[in-house]
Formats: C-alpha cells, structure tokens, sequence
C-alpha cells in the first residue's frame, strides 16, 4: 500500500525555551544552530488498500476481539473496572512507569502516596475519558483526555497542545542525535485536525482504521508528555466509536507490550511509508490482549467461586455486593462500602467484619480507625497478570 512517508527539514534552533538549552558556554557553542524536524503529511483523503493477507489477519484479530467483548454482557460484565485498570497499568508499563496492584488501588480511592501509583491513576482517569467520550473524537475529546491524564502534574501543561519543540531520544539540552524529531508546534493544530478527518472515514476495517491513526498520533506528538499513553486511549475509543468494542477494554497495550521493541520497530516503519507493521502488530496485540484477558477473568472468576465456599454459613446480600465490589476495587474502606453498595455504617462494619473472618479481607493499616482493608487474592491475581506480561517482554 502506498503510504506518505514523513520527510525532515532543517530549522533554526532557538534558546528561547527555558531550561532546554544546557549550562555551560562550552556546551553552549557546540550545540548545533539548527535542528532536523518532522514535516508530516495529512492522511485524512489518503486512499487505503489493504493486501489479502494483511486484510485476513485484521479481521481475524477482529473476530477474537469481538467474541471476547460478545461477554461483557454476562462472563465479563463484573470485571469491566478491573479488565480497564489492567490496561491503563499496561499502557504505563510501556513507558516504563510500573506499580504494584495494591498501590493503584490505594490510590484510586486517595490513600497511599507513590509516584508511579499516582501517574497510573491518571492513565486510568484518560481511559475513561476516551471510553465516554468514544461518540464525538474530535479535538476537544483528545484534549479531555489529555487533562484527565496530566491533572495532577505540574510539569506539563494539562489539556493543552504543545508550544515547543519535543523529540524522543538523544539529550535533553538539543534534538540532535535524537531518533525522532516530531513537527513544530505551530503544525499541531493542522495536522490534528486532520486526523480528527481521518477517524471519521468508514471504508477501513476497524483495527485498520485505529492502528493507523494511533500511529500517524504518535508521529504528531502533540503534548509535551503523555503521547505514548492518550495515543492508546485512543485506539480503544476508536474501536468503541465504529462499534468493534461495545462492553470492555481489551487489554491490547498488555499485547503491545509484550512485543514493545517489534511495536516501536513498526511507528518507525510507519514514518517512513510502511504500515503493514503497525497493523500486525496492533493485529497481534488485539489477539494477545484477548488471551490476556480471559485468562485474568478466569483467575477472578475462581476467586469470587472460592469466596462463595468460605461465605456460605455467614453471608447476606450486603457481604456479596461487597465481595462484588472487591473484584472491581480490592482495596476499599468503610466509607466506600457505605458510598457505594448504599448502606448504613454499622452494615458496612458487619460485612467487613464477615469477610474478614472468612480471609476475604486482611486490615492494611492496623488501626482503630480509619481502616484501609484490601483482597490479597485479587490483588495477587492482578499482580501475576502483570509480572507475565513482564516476563514475555524479558
């Protein structure tokens, strides 16, 4: 297929960006006068045709995609939360941000205080924010996510395209040597734009239509941080916007990730006019995801079943919604029990003191008050899905 590949120019290098330029006269006059940038061209009219065999394993990677979504009315539904965080920690995890499952959710529910936990948790804020706003992808929709994302980080400017010049690789102080110079700013708007025209095509198959736009987003990178993370949010919003994802979010980054240096190899390839790797490999991640996933469902599936053993002489309708609860957040306070199964302090003091009894629930935090409770079986179910993923990528 014949694919505008993206040419470079050279542009003057300026200090005015603060902080950019480094300290010393002596680095000072070696840094170069100018620079190698990216001049990216607009894809929305591009015509797309997709060879036989690379047709076959999108839409077979569809088919995988949208039997295992097919359950998110019954055999997936209770595990939707839980299948969405697994992803975001995926998606970090690709840009070497990682946290326990224990630390993510104590942050969801504002305890706890580690870095990476927090960033995360802004990750899982900018998913949500493209699942709910999957109906209307235009720009405005890219910067909600954007500010979901990076609310709480003071570096960056949240919700904003960028104003400067970025660039992955090399030094900090100049984009020279860097592997990739994205465009100016000035061009970010357009090519935006542009590609907001590009999402709304319907004569591509849907992971066709989402890897190439996830990449052509990449190649813009129009935040200063965050690109690598909302460009994934993306693609799943893409997937819900043509209907190819209805009721969950399929844990692709998982898949990406394990393949991180093949899924890098292929935006390269996607620049220089080749897109047939960034659609095998989303091809690949779609159905690595799947696998994936229902073995993560099946994990918590045998873990709700075995709390059910232990429930069965001690159990009320109020200690299996939280039991319920737990697979969606398996760390959760009193308070969050009365907030959201709806009942009074002394029931929710009941029935974690049910689940306790029935090593459901262990205390965090060993206090009279203001007690953090969390599942170690759930949160070990999650913490083992994450440490496959890890070992595939090794």
């Amino acid at each position: 297929m014949d694919w505008p590949s993206v040419r470079f120019e050279n542009v003057a290098w300026t200090s005015r960006f603060e902080g950019l330029m480094p300290a010393s006269r002596r680095q000072r006059r070696a840094t170069p006068d100018t620079y190698s940038v990216a001049h990216v061209p607009h894809i929305a009219e591009v015509p797309v045709s997709l060879a036989g065999d690379v047709a076959g394993d999108l839409d077979d990677a569809q088919r995988s995609l949208s039997v295992f979504d097919a359950g998110g009315g019954g055999e997936v539904a209770p595990f939707v939360s839980v299948l969405l965080r697994s992803e975001s920690a995926a998606s970090s995890q690709i840009e070497n941000l990682t946290s326990s499952a224990r630390a993510l959710a104590e942050a969801e529910i504002g305890e706890g205080d580690r870095a990476n936990a927090s960033a995360i948790l802004g990750n899982v804020r900018a998913m949500r924010a493209a699942i709910d706003l999957a109906g209307a992808l235009d720009e405005a929709a890219i910067l909600a996510m954007h500010a979901a994302l990076l609310r709480q980080d003071l570096g960056h400017e949240a919700g904003a395209w960028r104003s400067q010049p970025v660039w992955i690789g090399g030094t900090a102080h100049h984009p020279s040597g860097a592997a990739f110079v994205p465009p100016l700013a000035e061009h970010v708007p357009g090519l935006i734009a542009d590609l907001v025209s590009f999402m709304d095509r319907d004569d591509l198959p849907p992971l066709a239509l989402a890897a190439l736009a996830h990449a052509q987003f990449e190649t813009i990178h129009p935040f200063t941080d965050g690109n690598g993370r909302i460009g994934r949010a993306l693609l799943h919003a893409i997937l819900l916007n043509t209907g190819a994802a209805r009721h969950v979010t399929v844990p692709i980054s998982a898949g990406l990730l394990a393949a991180r240096d093949e899924y890098f190899a292929a935006l390269t390839a996607y620049r220089e006019g080749d897109v047939e790797p960034i659609l095998r490999s989303v091809a690949e991640a779609a159905r690595a995801g799947v696998l994936v996933g229902r073995h993560l469902v099946s994990r918590l599936r045998e873990v709700r079943e075995e709390w059910d053993a232990r429930l069965t002489v001690r159990s009320d309708a109020t200690v299996r919604r939280v039991a319920d609860l737990l697979l969606r957040q398996p760390v959760v306070t009193a308070r969050l029990v009365i907030d959201t199964c709806e009942v009074s302090a002394p029931t929710a003091q009941t029935a974690l003191r049910s689940l306790g009894e029935a090593a459901v629930l262990v205390d965090s935090t060993g206090r009279s008050r203001g007690r953090v409770y969390r599942s170690p079986e759930v949160l070990d179910a999650l913490d083992s899905y994450a440490e496959a993923i890890g070992r595939r990528v090794g």
